[in-house]
């Protein structure tokens, strides 16, 4: 049987700084929802990687005395080794230097340039270097020192120079055509809304390229001219998958089925995006998702302040897979979010600790002391124990399917902590320690539709916390072949008799000190 495929892409990461919580938040989504595919039996490509190019880096190279290349390939380095750090699961990392980037950039250009869309003018307006992008006088404010300053805080200066423009005023309709008929291209519909509102308020045609620097693509057929930073960083997510050889894996992949981004670039990835493809004949991706901010504490995460957390700090603290479960369970995915100490102690403690990993253990402690540290044999099930192996076994793929295939990841894992949350309580109700004393037949049932649901339970964490998923299923003697989706079906389900180890706990209690730091 083909497997279907799925292609997911985080944005790729601007290397004028070290990795943070945002990054991380990103592409641990993305992670995320790739390992799920890949366990409910897709075929998936994930791909992050850097962008390395703009006037922007040319600056910090030459301040920092190096060669742009040299200066790319360390700060690069530094979201190369996140991939290990934060267990990513990526099947690519892309960087915009790559001679395989460049060609895939110039066929996309002369795609363009051949269908009529590219045209050569002069561009004049105001210029934020650190956003790579120009402004309409309508969207600065002045400083009493006569600056101008964007509306993301950055200074602007005035800059003419020879461009080459995408004709995209002309692409308004067709882009509200787009939109119209396919309405969850773009989630949440917060950020849809935006971009409905923008698009219709008019567009502008765009300039596609620099003469000011020279590091970044080259224009084809054009000295002195290097591509804007935008259509060079999209192109990205066609080059990986062999646009510009039109591989077999291009064929497979495209349109990608999914773009994370974080909102401050939606407009590139709905509005810019769709419409240079669609210029060149090439299908949109399906869908972009924007997710918001985080601050920390109730503070915008900034050098100046100190409070920019970096993602070996998380670890340290909480443990990654903990870190993980936190950052996709606190924030409804898609809006803004506060980072918390405090929050994510409560929660990790509660849901982690108390919650999936008490059950877990206590568990696992009964049937190593009374079943001869073996699976337990099973007699009839009653309708509370068929209502709990029917909500591990069948309810809860189904349902967390239906809310990952939204990226709404909370709600995810609110439908894999309801059957959590429904084990503790069915545990407490049939309280097998009770059992031991009046009819050990009973407490061994008990024990194995306990044993049951934390298998199931354990298949299904995998994506958020790879490690600890199978720290549990090892101590369930699942075999490795029997850990992706399809095993949750009950003729997966464990067999009495099966010897497994020792238990031992997987989501310690975090404790800490006045100081904040774990004890």
């Amino acid at each position: 049987m083909t497997k279907k495929p799925y292609y997911i892409t985080t944005p790729i990461y601007y290397v004028n700084d070290k990795p943070h919580l945002g990054h991380v938040y990103t592409t641990v989504a993305c992670d995320v929802l790739a390992r799920f595919k890949r366990l409910d039996g897709f075929d998936v490509k994930f791909l992050t990687g850097t962008d390395e190019h703009g006037l922007k880096v040319k600056q910090a190279a030459d301040k920092a005395g190096i060669s742009p290349q040299q200066f790319t390939d360390d700060v690069s380095q530094n979201f190369r080794d996140l991939v290990k750090t934060m267990n990513y699961s990526n099947d690519d990392f892309i960087r915009t230097t790559e001679e395989r980037h460049k060609k895939a950039c110039a066929k996309l250009w002369n795609t363009l340039v051949d269908a009529g869309e590219i045209y050569l003018d002069k561009y004049s307006g105001w210029y934020a270097v650190r956003d790579e992008a120009y402004y309409g006088e309508d969207e600065l404010t002045t400083t009493p020192d006569g600056k101008k300053i964007a509306p993301s805080g950055a200074e602007c200066a005035w800059v003419e120079e020879e461009s080459y423009f995408f004709r995209l005023s002309a692409w308004q309709d067709r882009l509200l055509a787009f939109y119209e008929q396919n309405p969850e291209a773009i989630m949440p519909e917060t950020r849809r809304n935006e971009v409905l509102s923008f698009v219709k308020s008019g567009l502008r045609d765009l300039s596609i390229s620099r003469t000011n620097f020279d590091w970044g693509v080259p224009v084809p057929n054009a000295p002195g001219h290097v591509m804007y930073v935008w259509i060079d960083a999209l192109t990205n997510y066609l080059t990986a998958v062999g646009y510009a050889d039109e591989t077999d894996e291009y064929k497979k992949y495209w349109p990608a089925d999914l773009h994370m981004v974080g909102k401050d670039i939606l407009r590139f990835h709905t509005v810019y995006w769709p419409a240079f493809l669609m210029a060149a004949g090439i299908e949109p991706p399906k869908r972009v998702f924007a997710h918001g901010w985080w601050t920390i504490e109730g503070q915008k995460m900034s050098k100046s302040l100190g409070n920019v957390i970096a993602p070996a700090d998380l670890i340290a603290r909480y443990g990654m897979d903990a870190s993980r479960y936190f950052m996709l369970r606190e924030v409804p995915f898609g809006n803004d979010g506060d980072f918390s100490h405090s929050q994510a102690l409560l929660r990790i403690n509660n849901d982690l600790a108390n919650g999936l990993g008490n059950l877990a253990q206590r568990t696992l402690s009964m049937i190593a002391k009374n079943c001869g540290e073996k699976i337990p044999a099973h007699g009839d099930f009653t309708a509370e124990d068929k209502e709990l192996l029917s909500m591990a076994q069948v309810k809860m793929l189904a349902a967390t399917r239906l809310e990952l295939d939204r990226q709404r990841f909370h709600k995810a894992l609110e439908e894999i902590w309801s059957v959590v949350n429904a084990a503790n309580a069915y545990i407490d109700a049939q309280a097998p320690w009770g059992l031991k004393k009046t009819d050990m037949a009973r407490m061994e049932t008990v024990l194995y539709v306990l044993a049951e649901t934390i298998r199931c339970l354990g298949l299904i964490v995998q994506p958020v916390m790879p490690d600890s998923a199978a720290k549990i299923l090892d101590q369930l003697a699942v075999p490795a072949n029997e850990r992706d989706f399809t095993a949750l079906d009950a003729k997966f389900a464990l067999k009495s008799g099966v010897a497994l180890p020792a238990p031992q706990g997987v989501f310690p209690r975090i404790v800490e000190t006045e100081e904040g730091k774990v004890a």
